[in-house]
């Protein structure tokens, strides 16, 4: 612990992908193992504003490829989201830097999930490992300024709008993607909980 009593967590913790059960869900590490749910429930939205784009085709190969190749990226971490035994999307720490103690969460649920505890539940998990075992201040989302179903999750989740982030990436389909930031940071944090939890009931 430092002096205002933050865990002082070494930086090897931070990129690691431990299973994480609630009371609805459990988050376990995404592996190819979990492309034939995902491919089974996905559809075209379910891709459609993901900042690296999705799979090339809706097939299990397909999947397993892309997920491959999102654990194969530098400081990313990712989990598949359980339901039932049953893969419900995934949900990742997108970057990490453990040098200035902060998370970026980005989700992918399928159709299946979406408006149910699955998404909040998922949140919660990850922000208090990010927040309470990481010792992170902050924890930000990118959110592709189209879509305007996690802009509204994003507001209900109590996250700060920081500002757009104007083509900040180009998706594998060539579009440049404007990003609008949200945060949460660390003294925003049991707010942030206790209406995650309400949501849960």
């Amino acid at each position: 612990m430092d002096a205002k009593g933050v865990p002082d967590v070494p930086a090897e913790e931070w990129l690691k992908a431990p299973a994480l059960p609630g009371r609805f869900i459990t988050l376990e590490a995404l592996t190819g193992a979990h492309a034939p749910d995902i491919q089974a429930g996905a559809d075209a939205g379910t891709v459609q504003f993901l900042s690296r784009g999705g799979p090339l085709e809706n097939s299990v190969a397909a999947w397993a490829t892309y997920i491959a190749q999102l654990n194969a990226i530098p400081g990313r971490v990712n989990w598949a989201v359980l339901q039932g035994g049953v893969a419900l999307g995934r949900i990742s720490y997108s970057e990490t830097k453990s040098s200035d103690r902060w998370v970026e969460i980005g989700t992918m649920l399928l159709p299946a999930a979406q408006g149910t505890q699955v998404n909040p539940e998922a949140k919660l998990l990850l922000m208090t490992r990010a927040f309470e075992v990481l010792g992170a201040h902050r924890v930000h989302f990118k959110v592709d300024a189209r879509n305007a179903r996690s802009r509204r999750a994003m507001h209900k989740l109590g996250a700060v709008e920081e500002g757009t982030l104007r083509q900040y990436q180009v998706r594998s389909d060539g579009h440049s993607r404007d990003s609008v930031m949200f945060s949460v940071l660390r003294d925003e944090w049991p707010q942030v909980k206790a209406g995650l939890q309400a949501r849960l009931g």
